[in-house]
């Protein structure tokens, strides 16, 4: 028995054995999860570390009430990813999060009320969360709100503030250009040529 207890002490005390165990995993910088959000990436990313940082996660959306943890865990329990599936639970956390202004948040409602993905669909509910997203600088929410607002959705009111942001999104991707530039075509069509002098300038932009 001695000797057994001692082989296991060794083995535990053995640098093979710790390297088994690895180094832990930092938690995600909020940085880090902004971009991965911005890329959509962040529930392969949470994969891809073996759910090793579930118990940061939840403290950081539970307890912290950091919005992009919120996020990230409402987006976790909303598709079952590390965690058993809670759809209902899911979008509160995102809702949570958005009530905090949380672009990512935002976007994603409205695309979901938009689309009709794990909510009921309602495209009118999903412009306030697009607008708010898209004045925050999200670009995926720019190209949401100017789609329906193009087909007849939300207020022509909105008509000036959109093709402002369309206007002065910067991009380095060919195809979002050529579908601002073909949303802006489709909102001219649509506002008066002094709104639309208007929106072009820098000074009502900033």
């Amino acid at each position: 028995m001695k000797l057994r207890t001692l082989f296991i002490s060794m083995m535990l005390a053995s640098p093979f054995a710790k390297a088994e165990v690895g180094p832990a995993l930092p938690v995600y910088e909020e940085s880090q999860l902004l971009r991965l959000f911005e890329s959509n990436t962040h529930l392969k990313k949470v994969k891809e570390d073996d759910c090793q940082l579930l118990q940061d996660i939840e403290a950081r959306a539970i307890r912290v009430e950091s919005p992009a943890y919120q996020f990230l865990y409402g987006d976790m329990l909303a598709w079952g990813v590390c965690v058993d599936r809670d759809v209902e639970t899911g979008v509160y956390y995102m809702q949570v999060a958005a009530q905090q202004g949380l672009p990512a948040a935002l976007e994603q409602l409205g695309r979901y009320y938009s689309k009709g993905t794990l909510v009921q669909q309602d495209k009118e509910r999903a412009i306030p969360y697009l607008r708010e997203a898209a004045s925050l600088g999200n670009t995926r929410a720019r190209l949401q709100l100017a789609e329906l607002l193009v087909a007849d959705y939300g207020s022509p009111l909105d008509y000036e503030d959109a093709y402002r942001w369309l206007y002065h999104t910067i991009t380095a991707d060919s195809s979002t250009h050529n579908r601002i530039a073909m949303l802006r075509r489709a909102l001219e069509d649509k506002m008066p040529r002094n709104v639309i002098a208007r929106a072009k300038r820098r000074d009502t932009y900033w």
